[in-house]
């Protein structure tokens, strides 16, 4: 018989890293054929490798996880990978694909597996009526980043949203610092803006976003300049005149 093939659609590298490792651990005979870290990627991927299944990621560069999905639908057995539990529970309900949320647990991604076993015997599903239904609540509500994946030397660490003061550019960079440590991330201020939640981070300065739960006080200098004191860090961060608006009703 021949050993079921498969393709790990991830664009963060220790993810797609640690995806790949817990799969060869939990079902050795599972071939990973192919890489790939955005969507266009993917689909030349697919159409080299026919593969048996798909880990996809919802959240691509270029072309989303739902677009690769549609010309995946009736071709391969599919398995979303997700930050968004929006779209998990929709998956979920209706039952024609499984899905793992990120970051990723053993115990729940043994059970896809096991169910990925069951489900090699049959076609793969039609996934049109899914498809649809993601999208529809795609629309209706904006996923917000959740949390941050940093490397570590050999390993990755989760830093949740609420627990990081502020984000401070750095250069083509992002310094993210938590109370009790700072890590670098290779993406621009410009892209977390539009992906963190407006109502728990606001943009106080070109490079800065402080996270609202994280502010102790306002502090105004003599010249009405205002600095923010937070609450588990010691330096103030300045709040440039384009966004001290902000602060006129606290």
């Amino acid at each position: 018989m021949n050993r079921p093939t498969a393709i790990i659609v991830e664009d963060e590298p220790l993810l797609l890293g640690e995806l790949k490792e817990a799969l060869a651990a939990l079902w050795p005979e599972l071939a990973v054929v192919a890489e790939a870290e955005d969507g266009v990627q993917a689909v030349r991927a697919m159409e080299s490798h026919l593969p048996d299944i798909l880990f996809l990621d919802i959240e691509l560069p270029r072309m989303s996880g739902l677009e690769v999905a549609a010309l995946a639908s009736g071709r391969s057995h599919v398995v979303f990978v997700t930050a968004y539990d929006r779209y998990a529970v929709a998956a979920f309900e209706q039952g024609a694909v499984d899905y793992l949320l990120k970051p990723l647990s053993r115990p729940r991604l043994a059970s896809a597996v096991a169910r990925l076993r069951e489900r090699l015997r049959n076609t793969p599903a039609r996934l049109e009526g899914l498809l649809q239904t993601l999208a529809d609540r795609g629309a209706a509500a904006r996923p917000y980043l959740r949390w941050i994946c940093v490397g570590q030397g050999r390993s990755s660490q989760f830093i949740t949203c609420e627990e990081i003061c502020y984000f401070q550019a750095d250069n083509k960079y992002t310094l993210v610092v938590t109370a009790s440590g700072e890590s670098l991330i290779n993406k621009t201020i410009r892209e977390l803006i539009d992906e963190l939640d407006p109502e728990a981070f606001l943009q106080v300065h070109r490079g800065t976003v402080v996270n609202v739960n994280a502010i102790a006080a306002i502090d105004r200098d003599l010249r009405g300049g205002l600095k923010l004191r937070l609450k588990r860090r010691d330096e103030r961060l300045a709040v440039s005149a384009t966004f001290a608006h902000r602060f006129r009703h606290m």
